[in-house]
Protein backbone atom coordinates (compact mmCIF):
# COMPACT_ATOMS: atom_id res chain seq x y z
CA UNK A 1 0.00 0.00 0.00
CA UNK A 2 2.78 2.42 0.92
CA UNK A 3 4.59 1.73 -2.37
CA UNK A 4 1.82 3.55 -4.23
CA UNK A 5 2.38 6.80 -2.29
CA UNK A 6 4.61 9.55 -3.70
CA UNK A 7 8.26 9.54 -2.74
CA UNK A 8 8.08 12.56 -0.37
CA UNK A 9 5.10 11.05 1.45
CA UNK A 10 6.86 7.68 1.75
CA UNK A 11 9.96 9.42 3.08
CA UNK A 12 7.94 11.26 5.72
CA UNK A 13 6.05 8.07 6.63
CA UNK A 14 9.23 6.04 6.99
CA UNK A 15 10.84 8.77 9.07
CA UNK A 16 7.83 8.92 11.40
CA UNK A 17 7.84 5.12 11.76
CA UNK A 18 11.49 5.20 12.79
CA UNK A 19 10.72 7.52 15.71
CA UNK A 20 10.56 6.23 19.24
CA UNK A 21 7.19 6.45 21.05
CA UNK A 22 8.34 9.61 22.86
CA UNK A 23 9.38 11.24 19.59
CA UNK A 24 6.10 10.31 17.98
CA UNK A 25 4.14 11.87 20.89
CA UNK A 26 6.20 15.09 20.72
CA UNK A 27 5.78 15.26 16.93
CA UNK A 28 2.01 14.73 17.11
CA UNK A 29 1.68 17.37 19.85
CA UNK A 30 3.72 19.86 17.84
CA UNK A 31 1.63 19.27 14.72
CA UNK A 32 -1.61 19.69 16.68
CA UNK A 33 -0.30 22.90 18.27
CA UNK A 34 0.61 24.28 14.86
CA UNK A 35 -2.78 23.35 13.40
CA UNK A 36 -4.73 24.88 16.32
CA UNK A 37 -2.57 28.01 16.36
CA UNK A 38 -2.92 28.39 12.62
CA UNK A 39 -6.69 28.05 12.88
CA UNK A 40 -7.01 30.76 15.54
CA UNK A 41 -4.61 33.03 13.67
CA UNK A 42 -6.55 32.60 10.45
CA UNK A 43 -9.80 33.28 12.31
CA UNK A 44 -8.37 36.44 13.86
CA UNK A 45 -6.86 37.62 10.57
CA UNK A 46 -10.10 37.02 8.67
CA UNK A 47 -12.19 38.90 11.26
CA UNK A 48 -13.08 42.33 9.84
CA UNK A 49 -12.20 45.52 11.68
CA UNK A 50 -15.25 47.33 13.04
CA UNK A 51 -15.94 51.07 12.98
CA UNK A 52 -18.67 53.24 14.47
CA UNK A 53 -21.81 53.41 12.38
CA UNK A 54 -23.85 55.58 14.76
CA UNK A 55 -23.09 56.83 18.26
CA UNK A 56 -25.15 58.12 21.21
CA UNK A 57 -28.32 56.47 19.97
CA UNK A 58 -31.53 56.26 21.91
CA UNK A 59 -32.89 52.83 22.75
CA UNK A 60 -35.58 53.17 20.07
CA UNK A 61 -33.17 54.14 17.31
CA UNK A 62 -30.64 51.47 18.31
CA UNK A 63 -33.34 48.78 18.24
CA UNK A 64 -34.54 49.87 14.80
CA UNK A 65 -31.00 49.95 13.38
CA UNK A 66 -30.14 46.52 14.78
CA UNK A 67 -33.35 45.07 13.35
CA UNK A 68 -32.53 46.52 9.92
CA UNK A 69 -28.98 45.12 10.06
CA UNK A 70 -30.29 41.68 11.04
CA UNK A 71 -32.70 41.65 8.12
CA UNK A 72 -29.87 42.57 5.75
CA UNK A 73 -27.61 39.86 7.22
CA UNK A 74 -24.89 42.37 8.16
CA UNK A 75 -22.61 41.56 11.08
CA UNK A 76 -22.54 44.18 13.84
CA UNK A 77 -21.41 44.79 17.40
CA UNK A 78 -22.88 46.91 20.20
CA UNK A 79 -20.86 49.07 22.57
CA UNK A 80 -21.37 51.82 25.16
CA UNK A 81 -24.36 50.08 26.73
CA UNK A 82 -26.08 49.68 23.38
CA UNK A 83 -25.75 53.35 22.40
CA UNK A 84 -23.05 52.69 19.79
CA UNK A 85 -23.41 50.37 16.78
CA UNK A 86 -20.24 49.02 15.13
CA UNK A 87 -20.13 47.50 11.66
CA UNK A 88 -17.30 46.34 9.34
CA UNK A 89 -15.19 49.30 8.32
CA UNK A 90 -15.59 48.77 4.59
CA UNK A 91 -19.42 48.91 4.90
CA UNK A 92 -19.83 52.07 7.03
CA UNK A 93 -20.60 54.55 4.23
CA UNK A 94 -22.91 52.19 2.36
CA UNK A 95 -24.88 51.30 5.48
CA UNK A 96 -25.25 54.94 6.51
CA UNK A 97 -26.79 55.79 3.16
CA UNK A 98 -29.02 52.73 3.25
CA UNK A 99 -30.26 53.42 6.78
CA UNK A 100 -30.77 57.10 6.03
CA UNK A 101 -33.13 56.14 3.20
CA UNK A 102 -35.13 54.21 5.82
CA UNK A 103 -35.26 57.25 8.11
CA UNK A 104 -32.78 55.87 10.62
CA UNK A 105 -31.76 57.08 13.05
CA UNK A 106 -35.10 58.73 13.59
CA UNK A 107 -34.33 62.37 14.36
CA UNK A 108 -37.84 63.62 13.68
CA UNK A 109 -38.25 64.63 17.32
CA UNK A 110 -35.25 66.95 17.52
CA UNK A 111 -33.74 69.84 15.63
CA UNK A 112 -35.36 72.05 13.07
CA UNK A 113 -37.35 69.08 11.77
CA UNK A 114 -39.83 69.88 14.56
CA UNK A 115 -40.90 72.93 12.61
CA UNK A 116 -42.03 70.72 9.72
CA UNK A 117 -44.83 69.35 11.90
CA UNK A 118 -46.53 72.71 12.44
CA UNK A 119 -49.84 73.41 10.80
CA UNK A 120 -52.02 76.41 10.21
CA UNK A 121 -53.84 75.75 13.49
CA UNK A 122 -50.69 75.85 15.62
CA UNK A 123 -50.86 78.57 18.26
CA UNK A 124 -48.22 81.21 18.73
CA UNK A 125 -47.21 79.66 22.04
CA UNK A 126 -46.62 76.25 20.40
CA UNK A 127 -44.63 77.88 17.61
CA UNK A 128 -42.34 79.58 20.10
CA UNK A 129 -42.02 76.39 22.13
CA UNK A 130 -41.22 74.29 19.06
CA UNK A 131 -38.66 76.83 17.90
CA UNK A 132 -36.93 76.72 21.28
CA UNK A 133 -36.96 72.90 21.29
CA UNK A 134 -35.58 72.85 17.75
CA UNK A 135 -32.81 75.25 18.69
CA UNK A 136 -31.91 73.17 21.72
CA UNK A 137 -31.78 70.01 19.62
CA UNK A 138 -29.57 71.61 16.97
CA UNK A 139 -27.18 72.92 19.62
CA UNK A 140 -27.02 69.50 21.29
CA UNK A 141 -26.16 67.81 17.99
CA UNK A 142 -23.53 70.44 17.24
CA UNK A 143 -21.87 70.12 20.66
CA UNK A 144 -21.77 66.33 20.34
CA UNK A 145 -19.66 66.71 17.21
CA UNK A 146 -16.82 68.19 19.34
CA UNK A 147 -14.08 65.67 19.98
CA UNK A 148 -14.34 64.22 23.47
CA UNK A 149 -18.07 64.97 23.93
CA UNK A 150 -20.13 61.80 24.00
CA UNK A 151 -23.51 63.36 24.81
CA UNK A 152 -24.89 66.87 25.32
CA UNK A 153 -28.14 68.44 26.45
CA UNK A 154 -28.94 72.16 26.09
CA UNK A 155 -31.66 74.04 27.96
CA UNK A 156 -32.52 77.59 26.92
CA UNK A 157 -34.50 80.21 28.80
CA UNK A 158 -35.67 82.85 26.30
CA UNK A 159 -37.87 85.53 27.92
CA UNK A 160 -40.87 86.73 26.01
CA UNK A 161 -40.44 90.16 24.49
CA UNK A 162 -42.77 92.88 25.76
CA UNK A 163 -43.01 96.26 24.01
CA UNK A 164 -44.29 97.96 27.18
CA UNK A 165 -41.21 97.10 29.25
CA UNK A 166 -38.14 99.32 29.17
CA UNK A 167 -35.63 96.66 30.28
CA UNK A 168 -35.99 93.17 28.83
CA UNK A 169 -34.81 90.09 30.73
CA UNK A 170 -31.71 88.51 29.20
CA UNK A 171 -31.81 84.91 27.94
CA UNK A 172 -29.83 82.25 29.81
CA UNK A 173 -28.65 78.75 28.96
CA UNK A 174 -27.39 75.62 30.69
CA UNK A 175 -25.42 72.84 29.00
CA UNK A 176 -24.92 69.32 30.33
CA UNK A 177 -22.10 67.41 28.62
CA UNK A 178 -20.84 63.86 29.07
CA UNK A 179 -17.22 63.17 28.20
CA UNK A 180 -14.93 60.19 28.39
CA UNK A 181 -13.73 59.34 31.90
CA UNK A 182 -10.18 58.95 30.64
CA UNK A 183 -10.15 62.26 28.73
CA UNK A 184 -12.02 65.10 30.45
CA UNK A 185 -12.84 68.26 28.59
CA UNK A 186 -10.17 70.96 28.54
CA UNK A 187 -10.71 74.63 29.27
CA UNK A 188 -10.54 75.48 25.56
CA UNK A 189 -13.29 72.99 24.78
CA UNK A 190 -15.50 74.39 27.54
CA UNK A 191 -14.94 77.91 26.22
CA UNK A 192 -15.80 76.79 22.70
CA UNK A 193 -19.09 75.34 23.96
CA UNK A 194 -19.90 78.58 25.78
CA UNK A 195 -19.26 80.83 22.80
CA UNK A 196 -20.94 78.41 20.41
CA UNK A 197 -24.18 78.55 22.40
CA UNK A 198 -23.91 82.32 22.93
CA UNK A 199 -23.45 82.96 19.23
CA UNK A 200 -26.42 80.78 18.30
CA UNK A 201 -29.04 82.49 20.48
CA UNK A 202 -30.01 86.10 19.92
CA UNK A 203 -29.13 88.35 22.82
CA UNK A 204 -27.44 85.59 24.87
CA UNK A 205 -24.32 86.75 26.69
CA UNK A 206 -21.50 84.23 27.36
CA UNK A 207 -21.61 85.17 31.05
CA UNK A 208 -25.18 83.81 31.23
CA UNK A 209 -24.23 80.23 30.28
CA UNK A 210 -23.52 77.44 32.76
CA UNK A 211 -21.75 74.26 31.67
CA UNK A 212 -21.85 71.15 33.87
CA UNK A 213 -20.45 67.67 33.44
CA UNK A 214 -22.39 64.44 33.63
CA UNK A 215 -20.50 63.60 36.83
CA UNK A 216 -21.97 66.66 38.55
CA UNK A 217 -18.91 68.90 38.36
CA UNK A 218 -19.36 72.51 37.31
CA UNK A 219 -17.18 73.21 34.28
CA UNK A 220 -18.19 76.85 33.90
CA UNK A 221 -20.31 79.08 36.08
CA UNK A 222 -22.47 81.92 34.91
CA UNK A 223 -19.40 84.16 34.83
CA UNK A 224 -18.36 82.66 31.51
CA UNK A 225 -14.96 81.37 32.70
CA UNK A 226 -14.01 77.72 32.82
CA UNK A 227 -13.16 76.28 36.21
CA UNK A 228 -11.74 73.06 37.50
CA UNK A 229 -11.49 71.11 34.26
CA UNK A 230 -8.63 68.80 35.15
CA UNK A 231 -6.42 71.43 36.83
CA UNK A 232 -5.48 73.21 33.62
CA UNK A 233 -7.60 76.32 34.06
CA UNK A 234 -9.22 78.57 36.65
CA UNK A 235 -7.71 81.13 39.00
CA UNK A 236 -6.88 78.58 41.67
CA UNK A 237 -5.17 76.26 39.20
CA UNK A 238 -3.17 79.14 37.74
CA UNK A 239 -2.06 80.18 41.21
CA UNK A 240 -0.98 76.64 42.05
CA UNK A 241 0.89 76.36 38.76
CA UNK A 242 2.73 79.64 39.44
CA UNK A 243 3.68 78.51 42.96
CA UNK A 244 4.92 75.17 41.66
CA UNK A 245 7.13 76.88 39.08
CA UNK A 246 8.58 79.18 41.73
CA UNK A 247 9.18 76.28 44.14
CA UNK A 248 10.91 74.24 41.44
CA UNK A 249 13.25 77.02 40.36
CA UNK A 250 14.16 78.02 43.93
CA UNK A 251 14.61 74.40 45.01
CA UNK A 252 17.00 73.78 42.12
CA UNK A 253 19.11 76.74 43.17
CA UNK A 254 19.18 75.67 46.84
CA UNK A 255 20.10 72.09 45.96
CA UNK A 256 23.26 73.36 44.32
CA UNK A 257 24.09 75.31 47.50
CA UNK A 258 23.25 72.98 50.40
CA UNK A 259 22.87 69.69 48.55
CA UNK A 260 19.87 67.68 47.52
CA UNK A 261 17.42 66.95 50.33
CA UNK A 262 18.87 69.56 52.71
CA UNK A 263 16.42 72.37 51.94
CA UNK A 264 12.72 72.99 51.50
CA UNK A 265 10.96 75.91 49.81
CA UNK A 266 7.32 76.95 50.12
CA UNK A 267 5.98 79.82 48.02
CA UNK A 268 2.64 81.51 48.62
CA UNK A 269 1.47 83.87 45.89
CA UNK A 270 -1.52 86.17 45.65
CA UNK A 271 -2.31 86.87 42.01
CA UNK A 272 -4.49 89.68 40.71
CA UNK A 273 -7.06 88.40 38.23
CA UNK A 274 -8.92 91.69 37.81
CA UNK A 275 -9.12 92.96 34.26
CA UNK A 276 -8.34 96.68 34.02
CA UNK A 277 -8.45 99.01 31.02
CA UNK A 278 -6.73 102.42 30.88
CA UNK A 279 -7.46 105.06 28.24
CA UNK A 280 -5.00 107.95 27.82
CA UNK A 281 -5.19 110.96 25.47
CA UNK A 282 -2.20 113.21 24.69
CA UNK A 283 -2.38 116.53 22.78
CA UNK A 284 0.74 118.00 21.14
CA UNK A 285 0.80 121.43 19.37
CA UNK A 286 3.61 122.66 17.11
CA UNK A 287 3.74 126.52 16.69
CA UNK A 288 5.65 126.25 13.44
CA UNK A 289 2.79 124.48 11.76
CA UNK A 290 0.33 126.88 10.03
CA UNK A 291 -3.11 127.14 11.55
CA UNK A 292 -5.95 125.21 10.05
CA UNK A 293 -8.22 128.32 10.10
CA UNK A 294 -7.79 131.95 11.26
CA UNK A 295 -10.28 134.86 11.72
CA UNK A 296 -9.28 138.44 12.70
CA UNK A 297 -11.66 141.42 13.50
CA UNK A 298 -10.30 144.92 14.32
CA UNK A 299 -12.26 148.16 14.98
CA UNK A 300 -10.43 151.56 15.61
CA UNK A 301 -11.70 155.14 16.22
CA UNK A 302 -9.50 158.29 16.53
CA UNK A 303 -11.05 161.91 16.83
CA UNK A 304 -9.56 165.48 16.39
CA UNK A 305 -10.45 168.92 17.99
CA UNK A 306 -13.06 169.83 15.42
CA UNK A 307 -14.82 166.60 15.34
CA UNK A 308 -17.62 166.41 12.93
CA UNK A 309 -19.67 164.30 15.15
CA UNK A 310 -19.87 162.95 18.59
CA UNK A 311 -22.12 161.77 21.20
CA UNK A 312 -24.87 164.26 21.96
CA UNK A 313 -25.51 165.03 25.54
CA UNK A 314 -28.59 166.42 27.13
CA UNK A 315 -30.18 169.39 25.37
CA UNK A 316 -28.26 168.50 22.20
CA UNK A 317 -25.00 169.65 23.77
CA UNK A 318 -21.94 167.84 22.45
CA UNK A 319 -19.68 166.00 24.80
CA UNK A 320 -16.44 167.44 26.06
CA UNK A 321 -13.52 167.69 23.70
CA UNK A 322 -15.54 168.78 20.67
CA UNK A 323 -16.08 172.32 19.45
CA UNK A 324 -19.63 173.41 19.16
CA UNK A 325 -21.01 173.00 15.76
CA UNK A 326 -23.94 174.46 13.97
CA UNK A 327 -27.26 173.48 15.36
CA UNK A 328 -26.03 173.60 18.96
CA UNK A 329 -23.92 170.42 18.78
CA UNK A 330 -20.27 170.03 19.62
CA UNK A 331 -17.59 167.40 18.90
CA UNK A 332 -14.96 166.15 21.39
CA UNK A 333 -11.62 164.33 21.05
CA UNK A 334 -11.46 160.51 21.76
CA UNK A 335 -9.80 157.18 20.80
CA UNK A 336 -11.55 153.80 20.43
CA UNK A 337 -10.07 150.43 19.29
CA UNK A 338 -11.52 146.83 19.32
CA UNK A 339 -9.62 143.70 18.10
CA UNK A 340 -10.77 140.04 17.85
CA UNK A 341 -8.59 137.10 16.67
CA UNK A 342 -9.63 133.41 16.30
CA UNK A 343 -6.91 130.91 15.22
CA UNK A 344 -7.44 127.11 14.96
CA UNK A 345 -4.05 125.42 15.12
CA UNK A 346 -3.34 121.78 14.13
CA UNK A 347 -3.13 119.59 17.28
CA UNK A 348 -1.67 116.05 17.37
CA UNK A 349 -3.90 113.78 19.41
CA UNK A 350 -2.67 110.41 20.73
CA UNK A 351 -5.13 108.00 22.32
CA UNK A 352 -3.71 104.97 24.11
CA UNK A 353 -5.89 102.12 25.39
CA UNK A 354 -4.06 99.73 27.71
CA UNK A 355 -5.73 96.56 28.99
CA UNK A 356 -3.94 94.77 31.81
CA UNK A 357 -3.94 91.00 31.53
CA UNK A 358 -5.09 89.14 34.65
CA UNK A 359 -2.64 87.06 36.63
CA UNK A 360 -0.21 89.71 37.85
CA UNK A 361 1.59 89.12 41.14
CA UNK A 362 -0.05 91.08 43.93
CA UNK A 363 1.95 89.70 46.85
CA UNK A 364 4.60 86.98 47.18
CA UNK A 365 5.78 85.17 50.30
CA UNK A 366 8.68 82.72 50.32
CA UNK A 367 9.72 80.48 53.23
CA UNK A 368 13.04 78.60 53.10
CA UNK A 369 14.05 75.92 55.57
CA UNK A 370 17.66 74.68 55.65
CA UNK A 371 19.04 71.57 57.30
CA UNK A 372 21.30 72.85 60.06
CA UNK A 373 23.30 69.61 60.07
CA UNK A 374 24.34 70.12 56.44
CA UNK A 375 24.28 73.92 56.19
CA UNK A 376 26.30 74.83 59.27
CA UNK A 377 28.78 77.06 57.43
CA UNK A 378 26.21 78.77 55.17
CA UNK A 379 25.09 82.27 56.03
CA UNK A 380 21.26 82.50 56.07
CA UNK A 381 21.52 86.17 55.11
CA UNK A 382 23.22 85.27 51.84
CA UNK A 383 20.62 82.62 51.16
CA UNK A 384 17.87 85.17 51.81
CA UNK A 385 19.52 87.60 49.41
CA UNK A 386 19.78 84.93 46.70
CA UNK A 387 16.17 83.86 47.15
CA UNK A 388 14.96 87.46 47.05
CA UNK A 389 16.81 88.09 43.80
CA UNK A 390 15.64 84.82 42.22
CA UNK A 391 11.98 85.24 43.22
CA UNK A 392 11.80 88.95 42.35
CA UNK A 393 10.81 90.06 45.83
CA UNK A 394 9.42 93.60 45.92
CA UNK A 395 9.14 95.12 49.38
CA UNK A 396 6.84 97.91 48.22
CA UNK A 397 4.01 95.48 47.52
CA UNK A 398 4.51 93.59 50.82
CA UNK A 399 6.64 90.63 49.67
CA UNK A 400 8.54 88.77 52.40
CA UNK A 401 11.27 86.13 52.55
CA UNK A 402 12.00 84.03 55.63
CA UNK A 403 15.06 81.76 55.93
CA UNK A 404 15.57 79.44 58.90
CA UNK A 405 17.98 76.60 59.72
CA UNK A 406 16.76 73.58 61.68
CA UNK A 407 17.75 69.89 61.88
CA UNK A 408 15.78 67.73 59.46
CA UNK A 409 14.02 64.51 60.42
CA UNK A 410 15.67 61.93 58.16
CA UNK A 411 13.76 58.90 59.43
CA UNK A 412 11.15 58.98 56.67
CA UNK A 413 13.81 59.53 54.01
CA UNK A 414 15.92 56.69 55.38
CA UNK A 415 12.91 54.37 55.52
CA UNK A 416 12.04 55.30 51.94
CA UNK A 417 15.66 54.70 50.88
CA UNK A 418 15.68 51.32 52.59
CA UNK A 419 12.39 50.40 50.95
CA UNK A 420 13.76 51.50 47.59
CA UNK A 421 16.95 49.46 48.14
CA UNK A 422 14.92 46.40 49.18
CA UNK A 423 12.69 46.82 46.16
CA UNK A 424 15.73 47.10 43.89
CA UNK A 425 17.32 43.99 45.41
CA UNK A 426 14.05 42.07 45.11
CA UNK A 427 13.72 43.14 41.49
CA UNK A 428 17.30 42.00 40.77
CA UNK A 429 16.69 38.68 42.51
CA UNK A 430 13.48 38.18 40.60
CA UNK A 431 15.32 38.98 37.38
CA UNK A 432 18.10 36.54 38.25
CA UNK A 433 15.56 33.86 39.15
CA UNK A 434 13.80 34.45 35.87
CA UNK A 435 17.11 34.10 34.02
CA UNK A 436 17.88 30.91 35.95
CA UNK A 437 14.47 29.48 35.11
CA UNK A 438 14.91 30.43 31.49
CA UNK A 439 18.38 28.86 31.44
CA UNK A 440 17.12 25.67 33.09
CA UNK A 441 14.27 25.46 30.61
CA UNK A 442 16.72 25.97 27.77
CA UNK A 443 19.02 23.29 29.18
CA UNK A 444 16.10 20.86 29.42
CA UNK A 445 15.18 21.60 25.83
CA UNK A 446 18.80 21.03 24.73
CA UNK A 447 18.93 17.71 26.63
CA UNK A 448 15.68 16.58 25.05
CA UNK A 449 16.94 17.53 21.64
CA UNK A 450 20.18 15.64 22.28
CA UNK A 451 18.31 12.54 23.42
CA UNK A 452 16.04 12.73 20.40
CA UNK A 453 19.09 13.09 18.15
CA UNK A 454 20.74 10.11 19.79
CA UNK A 455 17.64 7.93 19.47
CA UNK A 456 17.28 8.99 15.86
CA UNK A 457 20.96 8.15 15.24
CA UNK A 458 20.51 4.71 16.72
CA UNK A 459 17.40 4.19 14.64
CA UNK A 460 19.32 5.18 11.52
CA UNK A 461 22.10 2.73 12.46
CA UNK A 462 19.58 -0.04 12.91
CA UNK A 463 18.05 0.83 9.56
CA UNK A 464 21.60 0.66 8.11
CA UNK A 465 21.81 -3.17 8.45
CA UNK A 466 21.31 -5.03 5.19
CA UNK A 467 18.92 -8.02 4.95
CA UNK A 468 21.92 -10.39 4.83
CA UNK A 469 23.32 -8.83 8.00
CA UNK A 470 19.97 -9.14 9.73
CA UNK A 471 19.69 -12.80 8.66
CA UNK A 472 23.21 -13.45 9.89
CA UNK A 473 22.30 -11.74 13.17
CA UNK A 474 19.30 -14.01 13.57
CA UNK A 475 21.54 -17.06 12.85
CA UNK A 476 24.01 -15.80 15.42
CA UNK A 477 21.21 -15.42 17.95
CA UNK A 478 20.12 -19.01 17.20
CA UNK A 479 23.71 -20.31 17.56
CA UNK A 480 24.17 -18.50 20.81
CA UNK A 481 20.88 -19.87 22.00
CA UNK A 482 21.92 -23.44 21.10
CA UNK A 483 25.26 -23.02 22.86
CA UNK A 484 23.55 -21.69 25.90
CA UNK A 485 21.15 -24.64 25.93
CA UNK A 486 24.05 -27.08 25.69
CA UNK A 487 25.74 -25.48 28.66
CA UNK A 488 22.52 -25.63 30.59
CA UNK A 489 22.07 -29.33 29.74
CA UNK A 490 25.55 -30.14 31.07
CA UNK A 491 24.93 -28.25 34.27
CA UNK A 492 21.55 -29.80 35.03
CA UNK A 493 21.79 -32.50 37.74
CA UNK A 494 20.77 -36.04 37.04
CA UNK A 495 17.74 -35.81 39.23
CA UNK A 496 16.47 -32.94 37.12
CA UNK A 497 16.83 -34.97 33.91
CA UNK A 498 14.24 -37.40 35.22
CA UNK A 499 11.67 -34.64 35.35
CA UNK A 500 11.17 -33.90 31.65
CA UNK A 501 8.52 -31.32 32.18
CA UNK A 502 10.71 -29.30 34.49
CA UNK A 503 13.58 -29.45 31.98
CA UNK A 504 11.35 -28.22 29.19
CA UNK A 505 10.25 -25.27 31.28
CA UNK A 506 13.86 -24.43 32.09
CA UNK A 507 14.81 -24.56 28.41
CA UNK A 508 11.99 -22.25 27.46
CA UNK A 509 12.94 -19.76 30.18
CA UNK A 510 16.60 -19.87 29.25
CA UNK A 511 15.76 -19.30 25.57
CA UNK A 512 13.69 -16.23 26.42
CA UNK A 513 16.47 -14.87 28.65
CA UNK A 514 19.05 -15.37 25.95
CA UNK A 515 16.87 -13.60 23.38
CA UNK A 516 16.46 -10.62 25.69
CA UNK A 517 20.21 -10.47 26.31
CA UNK A 518 20.99 -10.53 22.59
CA UNK A 519 18.34 -7.91 21.84
CA UNK A 520 19.71 -5.67 24.59
CA UNK A 521 23.25 -6.16 23.25
CA UNK A 522 22.13 -5.10 19.77
CA UNK A 523 20.46 -1.98 21.23
CA UNK A 524 23.40 -1.01 23.43
CA UNK A 525 26.22 -1.77 20.97
CA UNK A 526 24.84 -1.50 17.43
CA UNK A 527 28.15 -0.44 15.93
CA UNK A 528 30.10 -3.39 17.40
CA UNK A 529 27.39 -5.87 16.37
CA UNK A 530 27.32 -4.46 12.81
CA UNK A 531 31.13 -4.75 12.56
CA UNK A 532 30.94 -8.32 13.90
CA UNK A 533 28.28 -9.26 11.36
CA UNK A 534 30.24 -7.73 8.50
CA UNK A 535 33.29 -9.69 9.63
CA UNK A 536 31.33 -12.93 9.64
CA UNK A 537 29.91 -12.20 6.22
CA UNK A 538 33.38 -11.50 4.88
CA UNK A 539 34.62 -14.78 6.41
CA UNK A 540 31.75 -16.69 4.75
CA UNK A 541 32.56 -15.12 1.37
CA UNK A 542 36.27 -16.16 1.59
CA UNK A 543 35.24 -19.71 2.27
Amino acid sequence: MTDRLPAPVRRVTNTFRSFTPGQKAVTIAAVLALVIGGYFFATWASKPSYSILFNNLSAKDASAIVESLQKAGTSYELANDGQTVLVPQDQVNELRLSLSSEGLPGDAGTGYSLLDQQGITTSDFMQQTNYQRALEGELSATIKSIQGVEAATVHLVIPKKDVFVDEQDKPTASVLVASSSTQPLSADQVQSIIHLVASSVEGLDPTQITVAGADGKILSTGGGAAIGTGGDSGTEAQTVAFQNRMNTSLQTMLDSVVGRGNSSVVTTAVLDFDQTQTTKKTFNSDPSVPALSEQTNREAYNSAENCAGGVLGPDNIAGPGCAPAAGGSSAGTGQYENSSTIRNNAINETQEVRKSAPGGVQRLTVAVLLNSNAAGTIDPAQVQQLVSAAAGIDGTRGDTVAVSAMPFDQSAAQAAQQALTASTVAAQEAKQMSLIKTGALGAIVVVLLFLAWRFSRRSRKRRGLTPEERKHLEDMQAALEAQRLAELNQAIPAQMLEAGMARDDTNVQAREDRQREIGQMVKDQPDEMAVLLRGWLAADVTR
